[in-house]
Parts: C-alpha cells; sequence; structure tokens
C-alpha cells in the first residue's frame, strides 16, 4: 500500500516536530517535509507534490488561507487540512471558500489527526467535532438566508479585483493571478474608484476591508 504523503506547513517547530513524529511512526503515512511560511508551503507544494498538507492558518509570507488558494487553485490533486487553533466562523469560511478539504484544531489527538489525513486523502471533508457543531448551528440558523450582496454596484469580476486589492496585492499580480492583461486590470481598477466614490486605492482598501473584503 503505498503511504499517503504529507507535508507540513507550520511556523512553530514544536508542532511540526510532533506532527513529523505522529506522520513517521503511523504505516500508511510518510512525512515529506516542512515549510515554516505561506510561501514556502506554496513552493515546496509545487517541488514535492504531496498527497496531503497540514497547514497552519497564522504564518508568515501571506499566511496559510492564501497558500491554500494558491495551491488549490494550481494543484487540485492536493488536500489541503487547516490545522489551527482558530475557530471562529470568519476563519473557517475563508479556508471552506480558498478550497481546504478539511478544519482541525490543534487539539486534535493522535487518532484524530490520522483519521483526517486518511479522509482527506480519501477525497472526504473533515472536521473538528467543535468545528463541525458550529457549521451545522450557522447553517440552520437565521443565517441561511442570503447576505445582502457587498457592493451591488460592482461586477462579479470588479469585486473579485477589489478583494485582492484589499489582499495587498499590485496590479501586476493581480493580472497574473486572474490570467487578465495589465491594462485590463488598470481599467477594472478605475472602474472600481469610480463606482464606490472613492479617490484612491487606499481609500478603496479601507471601504472593501470594512465590508469584509480581503
Amino acid at each position: 500500500m503505498t503511504p499517503i504523503r504529507v507535508l507540513v506547513a507550520d511556523d512553530h517547530p514544536f508542532f511540526r516536530n510532533g506532527l513529523k513524529t505522529l506522520l513517521e511512526s503511523a504505516p500508511d503515512t510518510e512525512f515529506v517535509g516542512e515549510a515554516e511560511t505561506g510561501g514556502q508551503a506554496i513552493e515546496m507544494a509545487k517541488d514535492l507534490q504531496p498527497d496531503v498538507i497540514l497547514m497552519d492558518v497564522q504564518m508568515p509570507d501571506g499566511g496559510g488561507i492564501e497558500a491554500t488558494r494558491r495551491i488549490s487553485r494550481d494543484g487540485p490533486q492536493i488536500q489541503v487540512l487547516i490545522v489551527t487553533m482558530f475557530e471562529d466562523d470568519a476563519t473557517v469560511f475563508q479556508a471552506m471558500r480558498a478550497g481546504a478539504r478539511g478544519y482541525l484544531l490543534k487539539g486534535a489527538n493522535s487518532s484524530e489527526m490520522l483519521r483526517a489525513i486518511r479522509a482527506a486523502d480519501n477525497g472526504e471533508a473533515i472536521f473538528s467535532p467543535k468545528v463541525a457543531v458550529r457549521l451545522m448551528d450557522f447553517f440552520s440558523s437565521s443565517r441561511l438566508s442570503a447576505p445582502p450582496e457587498i457592493f451591488p454596484e460592482l461586477s462579479e469580476r470588479e469585486r473579485e479585483i477589489l478583494d485582492l486589492i484589499a489582499q495587498g496585492y499590485k496590479n501586476p499580480e493581480i493580472a497574473a493571478d486572474l490570467y487578465l492583461s495589465p491594462k485590463t486590470v488598470r481599467n477594472h481598477v478605475s472602474n472600481i474608484l469610480h463606482k464606490l466614490q472613492v479617490a484612491d486605492r487606499a481609500e478603496a482598501i479601507i471601504r472593501a476591508r470594512e465590508a469584509g473584503l480581503g
């Protein structure tokens, strides 16, 4: 049986070492590497092509959410499991939108961690019990009704670009990320500033982040 190849991305050496020991002790998992930053996780995912990545949320150089988004886009065969201390709704849903296969809290024991890795490798979605309860509560509550659209005056593409602007992307990075020409991105940014009636990019970022983008 081919072992599940696992990359660990976390900026805490103690936690990385604990996961490495766990993965090396299980007969069906293989520890293939460790990353300390979001940028390292992206590059190592390209180079190593692991089956599963255990991804922290808060890391230097972009963090785990952005790394998950990039890895899920460029290597959809790689399953990303978020492993973090944060269990708030905003972080959970950001991770899911970024393409994470599951969401575990760092209090998970060894058997829960290994079960989650196997489930993710098998294409299943997996959540820590506390996170699963929060998801059930969310979808069973009145919040199930569709929220009002953010900045309805913007097109879907303009909202997508505004979200990237709020994350700190520059025009060339937006163009590369969305496979658009630099001129097209400049036109979209100009339209966004006009429609939002803001003076410059900095003011647009403030408006976007106040609305929950970025």
